[in-house]
């Protein structure tokens, strides 16, 4: 048994190849088309104007251009919103991997639309694009977790999990630095900036299909045992995998009685309850601690802190390198330190720094170094940010729910993550018209009380199959959960090679 572990802490080149292909190819363009059209916002909007002076012969009002701008920025979010919707249907029906290659569709389509828009002399087309590949970013978050989280080990199930944030942390950072005025951030290049988002689509279609499906996704939903051991012992390195087709078995006979769960059931199910739950009180204490806030204040706090508006840029540059950095540390700690402390820890240094926060914008006009101190604030938060509450959550949904759940539970996840995100980006400049720097102190409450929740709820996943995890749950969700074989029930973890066990859930 200690050599079979030794051995599955293995990241073998298959592994690592599809991790890195299915995050670069999607969530990279996630967190690219977040920050992109940042830099060049000013280019963007003069083109704006330029286009309808020439249409209509009279200039743009003030008004209308906000709104043209608004919606430019507004409609990558409400795709999202709709591509999660889209989550479970789209992996149940084409499977994980085929679900990442269907979604390049909304990747490489607006990437031309954007990259020709100036050439077609059409603002129009960059919105609708946005909302195109708003739904590759809001498929892309869902089903690369999902996708790694199933192929993974289980005792590197983790820190593949973090990998998708990774690489959106390393899109935004891309993003910014094109976004210099010297390279792409300029008149003549924003529209090929915004065009390059096609890129990694088109690597990933051409990569991804010479690595495996999921095997669990094989194995439970398809009933193709062949392929699934296939996929394993390509994934694994080594022939012996029955263990774990086993312990997929055991899932399957619990799943044959339930099919796949749409999310109506699933929100009916007493035997998930705590599980969604956590799932939506994460994801919106993700979107809603302020971490979009902070980065729309940052410019302003750069700027009062005296840094030239030229210099802005690369101070911006900075700080989504300390994201990178911090991110990439939790991909190596994770499986050391645990899903539920890097959560805990994250959402308090978030929550501290959202109060000193408040307290240094406040007097950053009566003390003279006090700006340094904002300076310092942006990036702690953003370091808290990055080691849990940005990539964990994306973990634990993964792990928490049983195969036929987990495409409507990632749909809920999805749905409330986007519509979070949405919500910010539309209140949170009347928060800050009405509070100024106390609108901190309000994301400092939503920080604390998710922080409160996951100290009395979130139980630790780190090193537990799938069942074991749903056994964890069972007592909170007041159902008993049994393994047997109809002559009596057998223990979860004695049962993992057994084929003969059923799981069965019955409420007390």
């Amino acid at each position: 048994m200690s050599h079979q572990r030794k051995r599955k802490q293995r990241l073998t080149a298959v592994l690592a190849l599809a991790t890195l292909i299915s995050a670069f190819g999607s969530s990279f363009q996630y967190g690219y088309n977040m920050a992109v059209i940042n830099s060049p916002s000013s280019f963007m909007q003069q083109f704006y104007s330029a286009t309808y002076l020439e249409r209509h012969g009279t200039p743009m009002e003030e008004n209308f251009l906000t709104l043209l701008w608004s919606l430019s920025v507004s409609m990558y979010p409400v795709g999202g919103f709709f591509g999660s919707l889209m989550v479970a249907p789209l992996v149940n029906r084409l499977g994980r991997k085929g679900t990442l290659l269907f979604n390049n569709i909304f990747s490489i389509v607006p990437a031309v639309m954007m990259g020709v828009s100036e050439i077609a002399e059409s603002y129009e087309i960059i919105i609708v694009a946005r909302f195109i590949v708003g739904i590759c970013a809001g498929l892309s978050s869902n089903v690369v977790p999902m996708y790694l989280g199933e192929i993974a080990p289980t005792n590197l199930r983790g820190a593949l999990g973090i990998v998708p944030q990774l690489f959106i942390t390393i899109g935004i950072l891309s993003a910014q630095v094109l976004g210099i005025r010297n390279i792409l951030g300029n008149s003549a290049g924003w529209p090929i900036m915004l065009g390059l988002t096609g890129i990694p689509a088109v690597i990933q279609l051409l990569l991804l299909p010479f690595f495996p499906e999921s095997p669990r996704y094989m194995l439970i939903q398809k009933g193709d045992e062949k392929t699934a051991k296939k996929a394993l012992r390509r994934l694994r390195g080594w022939d012996d995998v029955d263990a774990e087709i086993s312990e997929m078995r055991l899932e399957e006979q619990s799943e044959k009685a339930e099919g796949h769960l749409s999310v109506l059931t699933l929100l009916s199910q007493r035997s998930v309850r705590w599980q969604l739950i956590s799932i939506i009180i994460m994801n919106m204490g993700q979107q809603l601690s302020g971490v979009n806030a902070i980065y729309y204040y940052a410019h302003s706090i750069y700027a009062t802190a005296g840094v030239k508006p030229d210099d802005v840029q690369f101070v911006t540059v900075g700080t989504g390198a300390v994201n990178v950095v911090m991110t990439v540390a939790a991909v190596f700690i994770v499986e050391a330190s645990g899903r539920r402390l890097l959560l805990l820890c994250g959402f308090a240094i978030c929550c501290g720094g959202c109060v000193m926060l408040t307290v240094a914008l406040n007097l950053q006009n009566s003390v003279t170094w006090m700006p340094y101190v904002s300076i310092g604030c942006v990036i702690v938060y953003v370091m808290g940010h990055a080691i849990g509450p940005s990539p964990i959550p994306y973990v634990v949904t993964t792990e928490m729910f049983r195969q036929s759940a987990r495409p409507a539970a990632f749909m809920v996840a999805g749905s409330v993550h986007w519509l979070s995100n949405v919500t910010v980006g539309f209140v949170f400049p009347f928060l800050e018209r009405g509070l100024g720097p106390y609108c901190f102190i309000l994301f400092s409450v939503i920080c604390l009380i998710t922080l409160i929740y996951i100290w009395l709820a979130v139980p630790e996943t780190k090193n537990r199959t799938f069942l074991e995890i749903c056994q964890m749950f069972a007592k909170r969700n007041k159902v008993e959960i049994k393994l047997g074989d109809g002559d009596g029930d057998l223990p979860l973890k004695a049962s993992r090679g057994s084929l003969e066990g059923a799981l069965q859930v019955t409420a007390f």
